[in-house]
Order: C-alpha cells, then structure tokens, then sequence
C-alpha cells in the first residue's frame, strides 16, 4: 500500500488516540476541532480498514477493544513525538502560539490564576489557554496536558518542573466553634475536636505537626483526626469551617484571605502542619527534550504572578486562649 493511501489511516490513528483520552466522542471531536459525526464516521473507516472493532461503545461511555488499544499504545509515543516537532519548527515563526491545556486545583485556579489571565491573553494574543479545574492528579500524557500546577513536596522525576512559589498548610477554625468546643492547646487535643477532612483514599486521616519553637524543634506529633465532613476540595472545607463546623486544614493559597477579614482564627499557633498539601507549588509537565515556546510563556507568567507567595499567617488575628 503506498503512503499516499497510508495518509488517512495514519490521521484516523491520530484520532483513535484522541478517543483513548478523552473516551467520548463528543471530547474528541472538541478537542480536533472536527463534528461528533465526522469523529464516528472516521473511527468506522479505522475499524474497516483494520478489520477488527477497535472502540467499544456503549450508552454510557467510550472504551477500546484489546486491538484498539494495542494500537494506542504503539502509536501513542510516536504521535506525541510529532506533535513536539511540530511545535519546535512553530515555535521558530517568532510569535508565541498554540494551545496550552493546564490542570490546576479548583482553589487555586479560581483565587489566584483566574485573575491573571486577561494580562496573559493581552500579551500574548497568539496563544489559546485552556484551563481545567481539578483538584483530581490527572495523567498528563495520556489526558492531553500541556502542563499542571499542584502544590508538592517534589516533582516526579518523569517530569519537567519549574517551582512556582512556597506554600504551605494552615490550621484554621471559627471564633465561634473555639468559644463553644473550647481551644486545643496541644495536636492530642485535636482528638476531641470535629476536624474537617480533605478527601483521601484512605477511611482515616493522620495530620503531622512540628513544634515552632526553638526550645524543641524536632518534636513531632501525629494524630489521627475524624469530624462530620471530608471533601475533595479545599473551598468547600474553607465554608465549613467559616459556618463553625469544625476545624480546617486548608492550603494557604484558600485561607489567606480570609484571615484578613477576621471571620476564622489560626489554631494550634506553635504548631506547623506539615507533609499534608506539600510546601511548594509546581508548574509540571510531562519530560521532553524541549518545552514549546507558548508553555514558557504562561510558566514564565505564573512565575511572576506567584514570585511574592502568599502571605502567611502570623499577620492574622490573634488565635482565641
């Protein structure tokens, strides 16, 4: 068969891959820029050409057969490695463009990113964002990202990395909750206290605190805490504890501000959470040899916009004794 009538077997292969990603059609055709149908259509013609079902369709999702995915898997690398030249001869046009697609936590991208993107799309008028807000770990590569923000102690070593800012986990609750359950004075107490969970895999939840003074800095405790919600994201902890609920380990990047208006104390003051949230925050991206100019561009952008951190707490009102 010669290459020319290789050439749209090859495009729908590039689809095909698309399709494991995304698993919906509707997806699919989204990202490509092509109709739901062409996407169906061109799948069918794969499948004839192929002789075999490569998609198992049902009416709730989109899954590959063992053929389908066999294909994915050995084309996968190579198509993602012609994407990259194509950025790199691209990039060479002089004006930054391309789509960037991020993943960042809801939080964040909602208080922090989100108000810097005019000035970004203002300068650099040539690129297209998209933004994804997940407090999920999504699989860069196989989801189609260009890059995550995510706060961590280290970066995978698969993994490009630029760090953005420290960050670091707050203990916060209601002057109202401390006036009515009382004030603990050491993380034991915590125990007694209805403590606000983010959502992990596991059923218990252990938080870590080191001593903030010099007289003991090594002392650490661990303390297995429980309370009456747990939730996968840190604004919805961040309401709860403003409602009284219960105590909150949050972010900083969640609870700054507020601390500033008062309606929330620090708790625990001596103590500093620690090896919860992480104690930077990262731009990532899947490891290449180069990084397309556009993706620069909106690291270098975030770079600057979080080159300050967040203010800490100690400028927060005087927590309740």
């Amino acid at each position: 068969m010669s290459t020319q009538a290789n050439s749209p077997v090859f495009a729908d292969l590039h689809l095909l891959t698309v399709l494991a990603q995304t698993r919906s059609f509707t997806q699919a055709a989204r990202r490509l820029g092509v109709s739901k149908a062409s996407v169906s259509m061109r799948i069918g013609e794969l499948e004839r050409a192929a002789g075999v079902p490569l998609v198992r369709r049902t009416t709730r999702s989109v899954g590959l057969t063992e053929a389908g995915q066999q294909l994915v898997d050995d084309t996968h690398a190579s198509f993602t490695h012609i994407a990259q030249s194509f950025n790199n001869a691209r990039d060479l046009a002089g004006q930054p463009r391309g789509l960037v697609r991020v993943t960042a936590p809801v939080a964040l991208g909602r208080q922090h990113i989100a108000p810097t993107l005019a000035a970004f799309v203002q300068r650099y008028p040539e690129i297209r964002l998209e933004l994804d807000l997940s407090d999920r770990l999504v699989n860069l590569a196989l989801e189609g990202f260009d890059l995550a923000i995510r706060h961590a102690h280290a970066p995978p070593e698969t993994h490009v990395a630029w760090v953005l800012c420290e960050t670091r986990s707050v203990l916060v609750a209601s002057a109202d909750y401390l006036r009515r359950k009382g004030v603990p004075k050491h993380p034991n107490e915590l125990l007694q206290h209805d403590c606000l969970l983010y959502l992990r895999d596991t059923p218990g939840q252990r938080w870590s605190f080191v001593r903030n003074s010099p007289r003991s800095p090594d002392e650490r405790v661990i303390v297995t805490v429980h309370g009456p919600l747990r939730a996968n994201n840190s604004e919805v902890l961040r309401e709860a504890v403003r409602g009284g609920l219960g105590i909150g380990l949050l972010p900083d990047f969640t609870a700054v501000t507020d601390f500033r208006k008062g309606d929330w104390l620090p708790v625990l003051p001596d103590w500093q959470p620690e090896g919860f949230f992480g104690d930077r925050l990262y731009a990532i991206r899947p490891w290449a040899a180069q990084v397309p100019r556009a993706v620069q561009c909106f690291v270098d952008h975030l770079r600057e916009a979080f080159a300050q951190g967040f203010p800490s707490t100690p400028d927060a009102p005087q927590a309740l004794t």
